[in-house]
């Protein structure tokens, strides 16, 4: 890193271009017009990640996942197009790639996370060889929906890591429409046979969506395997070694021989945020925040929301939605000196795509309980939610989210008195 070579000062310094930090920049700039807000953030291109699966699968152009990053800066913010190599929250600052000192007297952190390949022994140079795919990359989709296009049989096997992920359905989103193009294919002789390994407990953290999700493994004649850990990949051989947990016993390995690996990636905060003062001490390296304000615990002008921060939900753009008026109120009152009084109530949302023509809009908060933006049963698969994953969402992204708007369910939970009586909540749309 370049030794710090010029200083400058902004109101509000927000590392990170993406959905979080472009979300509050312009939430940030709608509610206090003229306010000196900063955006450092070195990629020249902004993708809707939510999109990736879509895309890749031929529900969307692949193209409309991604726009220039210029276009995307809310009017009023400054584009300082670098990266943070250092936060020095004791001094109010950060320091650049470029070796500039950033001060500020509000901080957001909205950086995202990194995906670890690496802790997966052999996976990083296997990937994309051998019938190793993941659709965590930008730059393997194509690759990834062509191997399972093209897929002859034999066996499939999906993955879900120990960690945190972003999007923590696409694991399963994937399997699902992989699954329709292998039936598909039957016909003509492919006879496959499909295997889920998650490390995690349960298919899905909330007992509601559980119980669908298992409803539908069982309906798809799918393997799932729970408490199994991908450790390692034998590329040549196509064997994936899983560290199984043991109830009450020692973990055990246990080998599977594959013809189709898609790996979902172990994840963790940027090495830049774990390595400072802002992390957490343990596994992940997040930003510490307190889970109602968003607010840094120990540095009282520090936020951060998304992937990147300590928030116990669901990391999702929906979350982001959830968080992004919760921090931009606390935000403005600590500037103003005024209480924090805005509470986020962990809401995030995964649309679980089930199919090519259904998705379980999974919605839910701190209370792991279901909630629906949409007045209806959101634990059953609709054609209606497939939709609005497929047409609605991405129009919704590019021309609400960035912009600053608000969440569209304020728009219709008024009308769910009227729902609730006619018995429409109850009915497939």
């Amino acid at each position: 890193m370049a030794e710090p070579s010029s200083e400058r000062h902004h109101r509000v310094l927000i590392v990170g271009g993406g959905a979080g930090g472009i979300t509050v920049a312009a939430q940030l700039l709608r509610a206090r017009p003229g306010l000196d807000v900063a955006i450092l953030e070195p990629a020249t291109v902004h993708d809707y990640q939510s999109g990736w699966i879509p895309a890749g699968a031929g529900l969307l152009p692949l193209a409309s996942t991604h726009r220039p990053e210029a276009s995307v800066i809310p009017p009023g913010a400054c584009w300082i197009q670098s990266s943070a190599a250092r936060f020095e929250p004791e001094a109010q600052r950060v320091i650049t790639a470029a070796g500039e000192v950033l001060r500020y007297d509000a901080l957001v952190v909205a950086i995202g996370l990194q995906l670890d390949w690496g802790r997966i022994k052999g996976l990083p140079e296997a990937l994309g060889q051998h019938g190793i795919v993941s659709t965590y990359s930008r730059d393997h989709i194509t690759a990834t929906w062509a191997a399972i296009r093209g897929f002859q049989g034999g066996t499939a096997l999906f993955t879900h890591p120990a960690t945190p992920i972003k999007c923590g359905g696409a694991p399963q989103k994937v399997r699902y429409l992989a699954d329709d193009v292998f039936q598909a294919s039957s016909g003509v002789g492919v006879n496959t046979q499909v295997i889920f390994c998650t490390a995690m407990a349960k298919l899905y953290p909330v007992e509601a969506y559980n119980t669908t999700v298992e409803q539908i493994v069982a309906r798809r004649h799918i393997d799932a395997r729970t408490l199994h850990n991908l450790i390692d990949v034998r590329a040549t051989e196509q064997v994936a070694v899983f560290e199984v947990s043991e109830p009450g016993g020692e973990p055990r390995h246990e080998e599977i021989r594959f013809d189709l690996l898609h790996v979902v990636p172990p994840m963790a905060a940027p090495d830049v945020v774990a390595s400072s003062p802002l992390a957490i001490t343990g596994p992940g390296g997040w930003v510490e925040v307190h889970k109602l304000t968003c607010q840094h615990k120990r540095y009282a002008d520090v936020f951060a929301l998304g992937d990147v921060s300590s928030l116990p939900t669901a990391k999702s753009l929906a979350a982001v939605r959830g968080q992004a008026p919760v921090l931009v109120a606390n935000l403005l009152a600590r500037l103003d000196g005024r209480a924090l009084l805005a509470h986020y109530d962990g809401y995030t949302a995964c649309p679980l795509i089930t199919s090519f023509h259904s998705v379980v809009m999974a919605e839910f908060d701190y209370t792991l309980q279901p909630v629906s933006s949409f007045l209806v049963d959101p634990t059953k698969e609709r054609w209606s939610m497939f939709l609005v994953e497929t047409r609605i969402f991405p129009w919704v992204y590019w021309h609400r989210v960035l912009k600053g708007r608000l969440h569209e369910s304020r728009f219709l939970k008024p009308f769910a008195p009227l729902v609730r009586a006619l018995g429409l909540a109850r009915r497939e749309p």
